[in-house]
């Protein structure tokens, strides 16, 4: 399952800025624990499944996951060895943008030892520092 939007204005978009705080999806909002990211960039839609499949195969006896983060931003790449100029490149992949403090995922139903385990795992397959957080503790 590859996470890309169903439709789009317009195929290929601009690389645009990463900087910044995120001002929204910062506290958590579904779960008790979750995972917050210390830097700013961008996170791969292969990463997001990676991290999914990882986070679903722990959660097997119980507990719920959600993905606070969703790819809609176009990436694209020209082939190798071609010339400068004849245009901009094919779409190669997709990319959430993440600013500094947004919540990448949460989850509930499973004690905070086990959660922090399962986002240690997470946070090895992200590009990204990152930042166990749960309700209890702030």
């Amino acid at each position: 399952m590859v996470m890309m939007p169903k439709r789009v204005k317009y195929r290929k978009s601009q690389r645009g800025t990463r900087r910044g705080l995120a001002t929204t999806g910062s506290e958590l909002a579904f779960g008790e624990f979750g995972l917050k990211v210390l830097e700013n960039g961008w996170i791969k839609n292969t990463q997001i499944e990676s991290i999914r499949v990882i986070l679903a195969r722990q959660l097997h006896r119980g507990g719920k996951l959600w993905i606070r983060i969703f790819t809609d931003k176009s990436v694209t790449k020209k082939p190798a060895e071609v010339r400068m100029g004849k245009g901009k490149g094919e779409l190669d992949y997709w990319v959430a943008v993440v600013k500094r403090g947004k919540v990448l995922f949460e989850m509930g139903g499973v004690p905070e030892e086990y959660a922090r385990q399962c986002f240690r795992l997470a946070a090895y397959k992200l590009p990204l520092r990152t930042k166990f957080i749960s309700r209890t503790h702030r």
